[in-house]
């Protein structure tokens, strides 16, 4: 009898034990990273205040001060009206990056919603395969879509120009020719934008096919027996239920989108004439290639208040108040 009853104890004490080093297994990475990560924001806080390079020597504490003096606001005041070189970037940086992000969302959003209705609409087994092939581009490598749509724009051998050739048009020089323009915004721009949606958009394309699952074919039929279309179902019952889904892609999309990097810098390094300068591009640059730390937290403390608000913005406008 004493030794049964010391099983379950046994199994008790082991099974306190394994949560006890699966608690300690997933608390203590969290608080390393965590601490990593507030370190090196207020890190970041503090150098937006001081003109800060770390090839000079500064003060005893930390490198601050001496030839790394405080200058306070200086950098606020030089983005909104500086003229300095980097002041100047910055602004135009700020209004590419802007650009940029107002283009992608629409576009993405006008290509993956009918897709995913359509894909929605054939049979399951082709689902599976829609939603992997459009997919496939997401987990590919921003660098080598970079390079391939570089291939494709290539103004000699790139595939675009040869079917411009073949319908007798004249060839565009689509990442490198500062006048080329189209709605106000240079070609350029307009190709890194296509790049990026193709590399892009089979993400929320799967989100919104798994939002039309979820929502209950009642309120279709419903609305088809009242002798609604299939468009009105769409834009009338469809849309306004996936307003929790549309609030989700539309805040990830802005937050890729501010973020964008690697593929304008492999693709156009922000030219033609810094017409594709980002902002993130704008940061690296700053504090990696000229070694103007503190210039460049700054500029990163104002990309995320602008982040911050868009997504405060996007919150307000698309918030349901209700379920299904």
């Amino acid at each position: 009898m004493s030794a049964q009853a010391s099983n379950p104890k046994k199994r008790r004490g082991g099974l306190a034990v394994a949560q006890h080093r699966f608690v300690l297994g997933v608390t203590v990475p969290m608080i390393l990273y965590g601490s990593i990560g507030v370190l090196t924001i207020g890190w970041a806080m503090v150098l937006m205040f001081f003109k800060y390079s770390p090839g000079r020597a500064g003060g005893s504490i930390l490198g601050l001060g001496g030839s790394n003096p405080f200058v306070g606001l200086e950098h606020f005041r030089n983005m909104i009206s500086g003229v300095s070189l980097e002041a100047r970037l910055f602004r135009t940086s700020l209004k590419n990056t802007l650009i940029f992000a107002f283009a992608v969302l629409p576009l993405n959003l006008a290509i993956t919603l009918p897709l995913a209705a359509l894909i929605e609409s054939v049979r399951s087994r082709l689902k599976i395969a829609f939603r992997a092939i459009y997919f496939l581009p997401v987990v590919t490598s921003s660098v080598g879509v970079a390079m391939m749509w570089g291939y494709l724009y290539d103004p000699q051998q790139g595939l675009l120009n040869a079917i411009i050739r073949l319908l007798g048009g004249t060839p565009i020089s689509w990442l490198s020719d500062p006048r080329a323009e189209f709605l106000g915004v240079s070609v350029a721009m307009w190709a890194v934008i296509g790049a990026y949606l193709w590399q892009d958009y089979g993400y929320n394309l799967v989100i919104f096919i798994a939002a039309l699952q979820s929502i209950p074919r009642e309120f279709k039929e419903a609305a088809m027996i009242d002798g609604a279309n299939g468009w009105q179902v769409f834009t009338r019952v469809t849309i306004p239920l996936l307003r929790p889904t549309l609030l989700f892609v539309c805040v990830m999309t802005m937050l890729s989108s501010f973020q964008v990097f690697d593929i304008i810098q492999v693709m156009t390094d922000g030219g033609p004439n810094h017409q594709t300068r980002v902002l993130v591009l704008d940061i690296y640059d700053n504090a990696f290639r000229y070694q103007r730390m503190g210039w460049a937290a700054a500029v990163s403390f104002v990309l995320v208040v602008i982040v911050m608000i868009v997504t405060l913005v996007q919150m307000r406008l698309l918030r349901t108040e209700w379920e299904y």
